[in-house]
């Protein structure tokens, strides 16, 4: 039986996965979907997730699992498994990055977004006051996540969103080949999306090399608007 671990994107939670989740039990696999600390549901305050934190709670529970699990990383997510896997190498069979962040050694999500210059989404953050968190102007977010969502899901979104942590988007990863490197990795491209672009999904793609690619003509969250054909692909492997 395959173990999936979902690792939501950013301003999300496990709620995200809500339509996917069913659909890959239901193919026989068992799946864990948690909110990540301060996200969702997760009271955690915002001052004290790192990226370290959040990798240290995907890699403990990975490890915790009794076979080693295929991580299934959304958008800022990429980060999390990608550091994750470093910490656990053996206990992760594949990650799967959909429309996530695949990033090298020392590089930083913000200055990959910022190069992504037709992304919808630097240009809409909102810093707050704090300085701890960030969040996306509310015109830009149908647009932006949920283009090819059916109006009830986008508004089931929107109405979930959480403030985003901003120290992991800043914060460069700590990777060797010999530990993160050694991970299989998959790539699930969104040939629609306006959060990470295909340019910039391709161009992460060239840098770092995934031994399959699957390709989904539909918006950054796919796990709403194309929940059967996720699915599939992620059963598939």
């Amino acid at each position: 039986m395959t173990t999936f671990l979902l690792v939501h994107g950013a301003w999300h939670g496990a709620w995200c996965w809500h339509k996917l989740t069913p659909l890959l039990e239901a193919a026989g696999a068992r799946v864990l979907a948690p909110d990540l600390p301060s996200m969702g549901s997760d009271i955690t305050p915002p001052g004290v997730i790192t990226l370290d934190y959040w990798a240290k709670f995907i890699a403990d529970l990975t490890a915790a699992q009794p076979e080693a699990v295929v991580l299934v990383a959304h958008s800022r997510g990429g980060i999390v498994a990608s550091q994750a896997a470093e910490l656990v190498p053996e206990r992760i069979r594949r990650i799967v990055y959909v429309a996530a962040y695949l990033l090298p050694a020392r590089a930083t999500l913000a200055a990959e977004a910022r190069r992504d210059v037709d992304s919808l989404i630097p240009s809409n953050m909102i810093p707050a006051s704090s300085g701890l968190t960030c969040t996306v102007r509310a015109e830009a977010i149908r647009a932006a996540f949920y283009g090819e969502c059916s109006d009830a899901d986008a508004e089931f979104a929107m109405a979930r969103l959480s403030p985003e942590p901003l120290k992991p988007l800043v914060t460069p990863l700590d990777l060797t080949p010999e530990r993160f490197g050694r991970v299989p990795r998959t790539y699930v491209e969104t040939t629609l999306d306006r959060v990470i672009t295909p340019v910039a999904q391709r161009r992460m793609q060239e840098a770092l090399p995934c031994d399959s690619v699957f390709r989904l003509a539909t918006d950054h969250s796919p796990f709403l608007s194309q929940p059967e054909s996720l699915a599939r692909i992620l059963s598939s492997i």
